[in-house]
């Protein structure tokens, strides 16, 4: 069988978690046996893709925005053979519930975007049930996948011994992250041999330090280009988000024999089944219970989980874009009777 001919689109190619899955994507032997990729970065949001020739499937990693709209539209009218698929990185019951103010429009806007696509991906199983509760996409072409990225390094990382000692927190600086919450919850700590280490950057950097000021424990030690690097200096990982569509930084974590502490929100939920310790309160009082239960050693020396989302990633991929291939041959064969006329 032909490898199929795969474009990534993308409008965001800051470190992170998106670019490190493409990557990801790109590079496994096992989708490259059926398939050949290639990744095309706009050079804005919104910007038009221009016609592309030899291309079965394209892949959208875009934000979905009214502003961006247009180009989804033009997308589809200009590869009217070609398989769509729509990634969604963003989007959760949690971003809509803190971030949306009027949900009819926003729901609106989705619904009009994955209507022009063939499939829809969500990246966990909370945001999969979102989309079918708020009636985003059909059933029958939403497909969840877990992200998934190299690991190696991470396994190969020593797990930590004892009670976990020194917490981290690792992402962008930004309130998505609820990295507020873990600093003031560490701060009622008074243990003094605990500490909190801060890896990253982004627009709540000095409202951050701000906030830990006065309390010599907490240190920002800035963007690690390398994750594991950073991974290698905590034992514990805090991940307070507000929203979070997956979380890869809990797998890492997870992979490193890690003690991973998660809030009880979207693709976080997730990770529990793997071996995340579930905060179900998202107040400062119940991460600083968790914090404390933590340190006195309640979960040490846990035996390091299997994770099994590299295999589970790539027959996900697979299975979707062989479940895909029906439609796009329906696609290029009507494609190609309707141009016959004209050719005559």
């Amino acid at each position: 069988m032909t490898k199929q001919q795969i474009l990534h689109l993308m409008d965001d190619t800051t470190a992170g978690g998106v670019m490190r899955v493409v990557d990801y994507i790109t590079g496994c032997p096992a989708i490259g046996e059926e398939a050949e990729h290639r990744v095309h970065v706009l050079p804005r949001r919104g910007a038009i893709l221009p016609p592309q020739t030899g291309v079965d499937v394209i892949v959208s990693h875009l934000t979905v925005s009214w502003r961006a709209l247009p180009a989804l539209i033009a997308l589809r009218a200009m590869h009217p053979a070609a398989t769509l698929i729509h990634v969604e990185h963003s989007y959760t019951a949690g971003f809509a519930a803190r971030k949306v103010r009027h949900m009819g429009r926003f729901c609106t806007l989705l619904r009009t975007a994955y209507a022009m696509m063939d499939g829809i991906v969500a990246v966990s199983r909370d945001q999969r049930d979102w989309m079918l509760r708020e009636k985003l996409a059909r059933r029958e072409k939403l497909f969840h996948i877990s992200p998934c990225v190299d690991l190696a390094d991470f396994t190969a990382l020593p797990a930590p011994e004892g009670a976990p000692r020194v917490f981290g927190l690792i992402g962008r600086l930004h309130e998505q992250k609820g990295f507020a919450t873990a600093i003031n919850a560490f701060k009622a700590t008074r243990n003094p041999a605990l500490r909190l280490k801060i890896f990253g950057a982004g627009p709540l950097e000095e409202e951050l330090k701000a906030l830990a000021e006065g309390d010599a424990r907490i240190s920002f030690e800035g963007f690690r280009a390398a994750p594991a690097q950073a991974m290698a200096e905590v034992d514990c990982v805090l991940m307070p988000s507000r929203w979070e569509a997956f979380g890869l930084v809990a797998q890492e974590g997870l992979a490193a024999g890690r003690t991973v502490l998660v809030a009880d929100v979207d693709g976080l939920r997730d990770q529990i089944a793997d071996g995340a310790l579930k905060v179900e309160v998202g107040t400062c009082a119940a991460w600083q219970d968790a914090i404390e239960t933590v340190a006195s050693g309640a979960f040490a020396d846990r035996p390091r989980p299997v994770l099994q989302g590299e295999a589970r990633f790539a027959a996900r991929w697979l299975q979707m874009l062989d479940t895909l291939r029906p439609a796009q041959a329906d696609l290029q064969t009507g494609t190609q009777a309707q141009a016959a006329p004209l050719a005559a």
